[in-house]
């Protein structure tokens, strides 16, 4: 046994993706324009709620543990609307991933925007793939130096003004922009900045796919949630394979089969190949079959567009995100060729066999209104409705109840038995307005507010008030004497006549 230790660790090959232009990619493009858009733009966005409160649109308020999204305001205690949208989340990204593969990994994910963006200012400033490649390969001279400097510092910039944007969904955006210029922000906010500044350009600008493959769990996941009827990006094998080598052979190939006659190898020159068009519609073309290689001239073209490096053709595979490019890449080879389009294409495992027979592959909606898909957008949509219904009844006015239990009960001079109870009234209007406390039903109790000569207290606009509130029981009342009477304290709003009530109970002494 050789004393040498065979080292597990592999050296990152950098990948140097080429420009490609097609469908998938523009489409791509106007994504990223949109994400970005909404990233930068939205903390900007102004909404009136009020002179008391922030108007800013959407806001994470955590000094008043208040989320503010345009006419929305989520309360600490409204986490269940939180928990609902992170659970609709996640069954869209099942139901996305069940009808359409990992689409929201091709051109939603944060991880491949921003790599898109980089890469997008790498092309700019050092050239396409090949002038990256020797680039790369070369000595590190003052060309090198200088445009790999020029590179890194427009990551930078846009690395800062991506930690920056985060922050300001935490705090006013114009206030805390005047405070970052003016050096006055607080620890917490450069600490972000610094944090999301170092993640932004280490993961887009150098771990790429790496982040993909061996930081992200999705492409684990994603196993369990596709299976044979799902379109996803794939290599039909059955037409392109065997491979041919570059243009010039595959030309001759297909004129060779022209002048063959009306029969080779036993079938005709001619016949019709199904696939499915950008729209989702099956058509027919006309192909004409040769005995030499398939359409795939092995051009790798659909290589070396690849962000994550990887070979379409040889199957599905973990690190494919199915952003498509490859796609687009073979399209234009394939019309270069004077063959089909869709030799890679959106496709599912199911629909191989027929193809490979001549016959119609399924349709488009076939795929996506399965049986589990309907039940993933039937359960998403239930718990979307549930919560739009919770939001638009959820009341104005709120209270909560707390009795205090140390002591659990005082007894008075002229033997009343008297309660504590820490009450929270949530005003959620716009406006500061008087509120009333009572009892339900009195039975002998009465109720007062502490430091207050009446039940009638002061709510300002959009907080909580916690006021302490005692009920005592007459010495011949029947709550005196009982261990546990139940109550019901209600709260009303002397304005607008809202009530809101919380049934608690009265500890007696029951010696």
């Amino acid at each position: 046994m050789s004393d040498e230790q065979t080292s597990l660790y592999a050296a990152r090959e950098p990948i140097f993706p080429r420009r490609v232009s097609g469908f998938f990619r523009t489409l791509k493009w106007r994504i990223m324009i949109l994400t970005l858009g909404i990233y930068y733009i939205t903390p900007w966005i102004r909404w009136d709620r009020g002179p008391a409160l922030p108007d800013q649109a959407v806001l994470v308020d955590l000094a008043d543990r208040r989320f503010y999204f345009f006419w929305i305001e989520i309360w600490p205690h409204e986490f269940y609307f939180v928990a609902g949208l992170l659970i609709m989340a996640g069954l869209g990204l099942f139901l996305f991933t069940a009808a359409l593969g990992r689409v929201w990994c091709g051109y939603a994910c944060p991880q491949t925007v921003w790599t898109d963006l980089f890469l997008l200012v790498e092309r700019w400033v050092e050239g396409d793939r090949n002038a990256r490649l020797r680039l790369h390969k070369s000595k590190w001279d003052f060309r090198k130096w200088r445009l790999r400097l020029t590179k890194w510092s427009i990551w930078l910039v846009i690395s800062v003004a991506t930690g920056g944007a985060w922050i300001f969904y935490f705090a006013d955006a114009p206030t805390l922009l005047r405070d970052l210029v003016t050096l006055q922000a607080p620890p917490v906010a450069w600490t972000s900045i610094a944090i999301l500044t170092f993640t932004t350009f280490t993961f887009g600008g150098f771990m790429r796919e790496q982040v993909c493959i061996y930081m992200c769990p999705w492409p684990r996941i994603q196993g369990a949630m596709m299976d044979d009827g799902t379109l996803t990006v794939a290599y039909r094998e059955w037409r392109g394979e065997p491979r041919g080598k570059g243009l010039k052979r595959h030309a001759a190939q297909a004129e060779v089969t022209r002048a063959a006659g009306p029969q080779i190898g036993g079938r005709s020159p001619v016949v019709p190949m199904q696939f499915r068009d950008r729209s989702g519609v099956i058509r027919s073309q006309p192909v004409e079959p040769s005995a030499g290689p398939g359409d795939c001239i092995d051009c790798n073209a659909c290589v070396n567009v690849c962000p994550m490096g990887i070979d379409i053709r040889d199957g599905q595979q973990l690190a494919c995100i199915t952003c498509a490019l490859c796609i687009d890449a073979c399209d234009e080879v394939m019309e270069k060729v004077g063959r089909p389009r869709g030799l890679i294409d959106y496709l599912a495992l199911s629909d191989a066999p027929l193809e490979r027979a001549g016959a119609e592959p399924q349709s488009l909606w076939r795929h996506v209104l399965r049986p589990r898909n309907v039940i993933y957008f039937a359960l998403w949509s239930a718990i979307g409705l549930a919560l739009i219904v919770a939001l638009v009844l959820r009341p104005t006015l709120e209270l909560t109840v707390s009795p205090v239990r140390n002591p659990v009960f005082v007894t008075l001079s002229d033997g009343s038995i008297r309660n504590a109870y820490d009450v929270r009234v949530r005003n959620r209007q716009g406006e500061t307005n008087d509120v009333m406390l009572s009892l339900a039903a009195d039975d002998g109790l009465t109720l007062d507010v502490e430091g207050a000569d009446n039940s009638a207290v002061e709510v300002e606009a959009d907080t909580q008030r916690l006021i302490r509130l005692y009920v005592t029981a007459a010495p011949d009342a029947p709550a005196a004497s009982a261990d546990r009477t139940p109550i019901e304290i209600v709260v009303e709003d002397v304005e607008t006549g809202e009530t809101a009530s919380v049934a608690t109970t009265f500890a007696g002494d029951a010696r």
